[in-house]
């Protein structure tokens, strides 16, 4: 590896991305010679971003949105995850070839862990959403062992699609409020509505176990609508800021040779960023 290591974080648009401030802090922290940048890159641009890389002297980078897919289908290797969920986050070279991962679920899984303890015991979960976030937190779901997992969406044919490719079932919104009551862990993986928690979402909360779990993959706002209310039950919940930070582990640690601290002082970090750049 080199003294100096190059990584980076690509999507378009790329300005708001919270990457930058977390690698950085861990460069700091841990004293290492190495940069990570944003790069701004035009979906038409980016198989030939990819085709530089070396020559650039990178070591990998990460990638987001609408880029996930297309570093999928570019890699000459993909790790498990990846493989499963079907999207790249996360670029490294082995043997001079370019190998791509996707360290969502493990930072879903993560967040979990550190925030809410007993969440793998869970017997059955309801995810909202089936888009490629709902594709990673499912795999997480799974690979816990979660034994029940359904997936709810205004479109029920895309959950159909998201639910055949991991054995789970499929709802279309109406029925949130069957499944609710026998819920152990809810996630909401859909943006934040604006307009706040919906009719449906809050008679579902309403409807959860008194022991049930909830979490949120968004995190701006840190305190979803969905959180909220969850919160005024007196639920245990999780916000998604922590999947961010845990997601970046295990990038830094491949192009850097050392593995970070998801800590305190990080979290604050980010959080005085998003209170500062909503």
């Amino acid at each position: 590896m080199p003294e100096a290591c190059r990584a980076f974080v690509t999507g378009w648009p790329i300005a708001h991305s919270r990457s930058p401030l977390i690698h950085g802090t861990w460069l700091r922290e841990l004293g290492l010679a190495g940069s990570y940048e944003r790069i701004a890159v035009r979906p038409e641009g980016f198989a030939a971003f990819l085709e530089g890389l070396a020559a650039d002297g990178f070591a990998g980078g990460n990638v987001t949105i609408p880029h996930k897919e297309a570093a999928f289908a570019a890699c000459a290797r993909l790790d498990a995850a990846a493989e499963a969920i079907g999207a790249v986050n996360t670029l490294w070279f082995e043997g001079g070839r370019l190998t791509g991962g996707n360290t969502d679920a493990y930072g879903f899984s993560a967040n979990l862990d550190e925030r809410l303890g007993g969440w793998r015991a869970a017997g059955s979960a309801v995810v909202l959403g089936a888009g490629g976030a709902a594709r990673a937190v499912v795999h997480a779901l799974q690979a816990a062992g979660v034994p029940r997992i359904a997936i709810v969406n205004r479109t029920r044919e895309r959950a159909e699609r998201l639910a055949g490719a991991f054995g789970a079932t499929a709802h279309g919104e109406d029925a949130l409020g069957r499944l609710a009551p026998t819920c152990d862990l809810l996630v909401n993986t859909r943006p934040a509505d604006p307009q706040g928690l919906s009719e449906a979402d809050a008679r579902a909360i309403d409807a959860l176990p008194g022991a049930a779990l909830v979490s949120d993959i968004v995190y701006v706002p840190l305190r979803t609508p969905v959180l909220l209310a969850a919160e005024a039950r007196g639920l245990g919940t999780a916000d998604g800021l922590g999947m961010l930070l845990h997601q970046a582990v295990p990038g830094f640690e491949r192009w850097f040779g050392h593995r970070p601290a998801v800590d305190g002082a990080l979290r604050r970090a980010v959080i005085a960023d998003i209170e500062d750049h909503p």
